[in-house]
């Protein structure tokens, strides 16, 4: 079995026995083992650490307690810093932009992962509060900013910035702007940039700049340093959701503008247990056109309704995404019958524009029994999901965890076309299933009802 390769030289500590253990900190000089502390690189986990080469902005892309502030503070120490106490560092004029002043100085300066919780005793910077900076004893300074008045940025020029949480910043791209203005003194100005992932267009921005470069990493990566209650309740309550992959996992995600459907949205509707019964319970498979590793995903949903009462009553939960990746038709078929016996569901929906009555046929000579019903698009993917998004509007479909790449899709669905890779196969068969469920009945229902009133 392979061993695991190992994060840090603190892993590697950690990992050897105690023999080994203290005959490497018996092996150090007395001066070493006292630095040995505040040697970032020997404790620093790999997306902690600046990439090689030559870039202008390390965005640090992690999910919450990742270890991004003490990463941003080393960063800053890094620079600032020269061989000796007095000697120069490769950096003289540092900014320091946060979100407020107040997050600046308690977060970036004074907090736990902070500036001087960082720094060593003959190193340590003095705080002037009323100058709002922090000077080294070699003369280094940091200056601190809000970006709430990016107009504050015009005037000063640095050498290097500490960016943090660029993300959740109000004024983002004016403050951003102002800071790239500002960034122009030495041969090499860089920043960092610490951040919990949003879908706002400063980040977005910076992370397409060819002189970008990124490390990433999920809350999970720092566990040692979190308590264990906490990564368990917030994995509880978030896990499998978009907000979990955004504030746990660290991942961006984007929705498009003007999509039919958002990760606010559809986090609001999120369902924790779905209901005791359903009235039905329907696959819906959107095949892909061929078989082989090129073509597209084969889309396989389970959503079950409840069609009790009125129309305007029914609610539907969205229980499975079993899609599977590009596949010979027997291999779909199969996880499309998996689907329908893992859910009790009673019938299976198939698109049949592209492959005809071969759909059908490949399913049945699988399960020649299994009830099955084919579905030809006559409209355009977007006129067909406009009033299933509508349904989602209306709070009347809910889904359950754990379906992070359909809503993916979902959010990049918009009234111009699908504006994501490939085609939304998992969309297709989510709209199909909530039209055989909520949509086809109902306007059955109100066809029998105008009949009845005629006489």
């Amino acid at each position: 079995m392979t061993k695991p390769a190992l994060k840090s030289g603190a892993d590697w500590l950690a990992c050897a026995s105690t023999e080994v253990q203290a005959a490497f900190l018996e092996g150090l000089e007395d001066e070493t083992l006292l630095a040995l502390p505040w040697l970032f690189e020997f404790w620093a986990l790999p997306h902690q650490l600046p990439p090689e080469g030559d870039w202008r902005s390390w965005v640090i892309l992690g999910g919450r307690g990742a270890g991004k502030t003490r990463a941003g503070a080393e960063w800053v120490r890094a620079e600032v810093e020269g061989a000796r106490p007095g000697d120069p560092g490769r950096a003289r004029r540092v900014a320091l932009v946060g979100e407020t002043l107040d997050q600046v100085r308690e977060v970036m300066v004074f907090g736990d992962s902070g500036i001087l919780a960082c720094s060593p005793p003959d190193r340590r910077p003095t705080w002037e509060a009323t100058r709002r900076r922090l000077v080294w004893p070699n003369g280094a300074v940091a200056q601190a900013f809000s970006a709430h008045e990016p107009e504050s940025l015009r005037g000063p020029q640095f050498d290097a910035a500490w960016v943090d949480e660029l993300a959740k910043w109000k004024r983002a791209e004016e403050a951003w702007d102002m800071l790239q203005f500002a960034l122009r003194l030495g041969d090499d100005p860089r920043q960092v940039i610490t951040t919990t992932p949003r879908n706002v267009g400063a980040l977005k921005t910076v992370l397409a700049n060819p002189s970008t470069v990124m490390t990433h990493a999920p809350t999970d990566a720092n566990r040692a340093n979190l308590a264990a209650s906490f990564l368990d309740e917030v994995r509880a309550r978030y896990g499998g959701t978009r907000l979990g992959r955004q504030e746990l996992e660290g991942i961006l995600i984007e929705d498009s503008e003007g999509a039919l459907w958002t990760s606010s949205g559809l986090e609001a509707g999120r369902c924790e247990a779905p209901p005791a019964a359903f009235s039905r319970v329907v696959v819906a498979v959107d095949p892909p056109v061929t078989g082989h590793a090129g073509s597209d995903e084969c889309g396989i949903v389970v959503v079950g309704a409840v069609t009790e009462g009125p129309a305007s009553a029914w609610r539907a939960v969205v229980l499975e995404d079993a899609s599977v990746a590009a596949a010979k038709p027997g291999v779909w078929a199969e996880a499309a019958l998996a689907a329908m016996a893992r859910h009790g569901a009673d019938r299976l929906i198939a698109e049949v524009n592209q492959g005809g009555d071969l759909v059908a046929e490949v399913i049945r000579q699988i399960d020649p029994l299994v009830p099955i019903r084919t579905v030809h698009a006559s409209r355009g993917k977007v006129a067909r999901a406009e009033p299933v998004a509508a349904l989602y509007e209306q709070g009347r479909v809910a889904h359950l965890r754990g379906l992070p790449e359909l809503e993916d899709q979902m959010c990049r669905m918009t009234m111009r076309g699908y504006e994501g890779k490939g085609s939304p196969d998992r969309v297709d068969a989510l709209v199909w299933a909530i039209h055989e469920l909520l949509i086809a009945p109902a306007r059955h229902d109100g066809r029998r009802a105008r009949l009845r009133a005629l006489g």
